[in-house]
């Protein structure tokens, strides 16, 4: 049955793929999105897009009263998490603040469900595959914002029934990610990086092992989440299962590319070393697709990025910290 639906960061990588899906399944979509991170032509044809923040209180108030959302998916995010760290305020207001806003007007609407992507940084440093009952431990901004959105959602649904449901998606790459953000999105960068002739850049010595998701798994597990009650109320970790090393990863995107793999490597920064998850839950609950090989899932992004060219992405401005702050990363 079709269903009235908001999706924010639809303009987004992942947002868009999972707006698509529910445009197949029949739904009608709203795309709300600030194309602070995503594109305007990434919006799903189809979907009605309307440009704005999730911060905007009385755009929300005026969507929800006139489209009347039965379901609402929050994957607007601004989420650098190593740069984090150096803008503490604005990832507070727009990743934390900005989604208490749409959880006020989903809990006034009365909508059906509220399904939320977090993010496998609330884990923090735990040992590696981590799983739905490890205690949260963020250690970084951009973790701490996404725990505590799951604690308020937790609370909503104690207090006002509010249908929730919370994926904990990670490294996710593929076809239209911005590859010209310079802070996030380790595939993107390097892909970018080979298009315009210059070394891939690794922090530290390439040791730190991901779980690297393609897009095409987890995008229409997303999407069936409003018609599964039976998640209802339930965390999900979403992904690959197989880790790989960076310095793998970036051989292997060479060699998608047709390119050398030359590397530069950079000083560490703070980041967990090894952060990948287990996935016994999810496939409990959802019929999830085998997981897209590395090399088939890079050769179509990598196919898709020589088709649309290099990128460069604006610096982040204004940075909060400056102490420090990688020398790469300098605005």
């Amino acid at each position: 049955m079709s269903a009235s639906i908001l999706v924010t960061g639809g303009a987004g990588f992942l947002g868009s793929h999972v707006a698509g899906c529910l445009l197949r399944d029949g739904h009608r979509v709203t795309v709300l999105d600030d194309l602070s991170g995503g594109f305007r032509d990434n919006v799903a044809p189809g979907s009605d897009f309307v440009e704005g923040s999730v911060r905007d209180g009385a755009l929300l108030d005026r969507l929800f009263a006139e489209r009347r959302f039965e379901h609402v998916y929050h994957l607007a995010a601004y989420a650098a998490e190593g740069l984090s760290h150096f803008i503490r305020s604005f990832n507070y207001l727009n990743n934390l603040v900005g989604s208490v806003e749409l959880v006020n007007r989903a809990v006034n609407q009365r909508v059906k469900s509220f399904v939320f992507t977090s993010s496998i940084a609330v884990y923090g440093t735990h040992q590696a595959p981590v799983r739905e009952d490890a205690t949260p431990e963020p250690d970084s901004p951009y973790g701490i914002a996404k725990l505590a959105v799951e604690q308020d959602l937790a609370a909503a649904r104690r207090l006002f029934g509010l249908n929730t449901v919370i994926f904990r998606p990670h490294n996710v790459y593929g076809e239209r990610q911005n590859i010209g953000d310079p802070y996030r999105n380790v595939v993107g960068i390097f892909v970018n990086q080979l298009l315009n002739g210059e070394p891939m850049t690794i922090f530290g010595d390439g040791t730190q092992t991901r779980a690297f998701t393609y897009v095409g798994d987890i995008a229409p597990v997303i999407a069936r989440a409003h018609a599964t009650p039976e998640s209802y109320g339930e965390t999900f970790n979403l992904g690959a299962d197989t880790p790989c090393d960076l310095n793998t990863l970036a051989r292997a995107v060479a060699s998608e590319m047709g390119a050398a793999p030359r590397i530069r490597y950079l000083p560490a920064r703070q980041e967990v070393q090894h952060a990948f998850a287990a996935h016994a839950k999810v496939r409990r609950h959802f019929d999830c697709p085998p997981d897209t090989p590395l090399p088939e899932g890079l050769r179509a992004m990598c196919h898709w990025a020589k088709a649309a060219g290099a990128r460069r992405g604006p610096r982040f401005s204004p940075l909060e910290i400056a102490t420090g702050l990688p020398a790469t990363w300098e605005a």
